[in-house]
């Protein structure tokens, strides 16, 4: 093929293993699949493939070995919180031929939360060993990342708030830039300011992550971007916005 007329090139490929069986029997509906198709897209990698399966332990392993080796990522949602049932960090080690290991960063990460770190909830700080963590600025029980395999929540708010974390890893383009601050405003109470900050900057992402901390209700606010200094400018006037609205007392320091 001539220099003239090159090859385009093929864009990162991925999958989405959508672990639970409440989702396969219909009393939860998914809802990460739309948002993980979109975000990815905006990164330049193609979803190419979803499935849905059971929380079993034997069919995780299968599937996960299948996948893995035929795209460029793989995300899983599920099956990572504190009951009997949530086995997808135990399988995926399994896979791996690793062992789930506590990890000691995840259990610091874990003492911010408003929760006693009980045992039922120290196994969300089991991952296998020689994973890397992936921060949860909603609740903070991480997620984790195998070789090519992104392991996260299945509750929404708390997949999305991971992925924010994980744009420049996996971002096919340009460098993307963020900024983010928790605010101790209600959801209802930040929608329409924020929203007219995002139609303000429009080229940028800004989105909104729920969390409850010691009895107060809040959201981590996060803008995101190719242009630092607009970023910066998004996040100066959500600042001055929610400062307005709340008070300096009830906004964090953005970072």
């Amino acid at each position: 093929m001539s220099a003239s007329n090159p090859k385009k090139p093929e864009l990162p490929t991925a999958c989405l293993i959508i672990i639970g069986n409440e989702i396969l029997s219909g009393k939860t509906r998914d809802a990460n699949l739309q948002f993980l198709a979109e975000e990815l897209g905006k990164l330049g990698v193609e979803l190419a493939e979803a499935r849905v399966i059971a929380d079993v332990e034997a069919k995780i392993i299968e599937t996960v070995n299948e996948l893995r080796a035929k795209f460029t990522y793989i995300f899983t949602t599920g099956g990572i919180g504190p009951t009997h049932d949530d086995i997808t960090a135990l399988s995926i080690a399994k896979a791996f031929g690793r062992e789930l290991v506590l990890d000691q960063t995840a259990v610091e990460r874990m003492t911010r939360g408003k929760f006693e770190l009980n045992e039922a909830r120290l196994k969300m700080a089991h991952v296998p060993e020689g994973a890397t963590l992936i921060e949860n600025p909603s609740s903070f029980a991480p997620g984790f990342k195998i070789d090519n395999v992104y392991v996260l929540a299945g509750i929404p708010s708390v997949a999305r708030a991971m992925f924010s974390t994980l744009l420049d890893e996996l971002n096919a383009g340009a460098p993307i830039h963020s900024a983010n601050v928790d605010v101790y405003l209600k959801e209802g109470d930040i929608a329409k300011p924020l929203e007219a900050i995002a139609l303000e900057f429009a080229d940028l992402d800004v989105g909104s992550y729920p969390f409850s901390r010691d009895g107060r209700y809040g959201a981590n606010l996060v803008v995101r971007g190719t242009d630092a200094d607009r970023v910066a400018a998004a996040m100066t006037a959500i600042v001055n916005t929610m400062t307005d609205a709340a008070g300096a007392e009830n906004v964090g320091q953005p970072c």
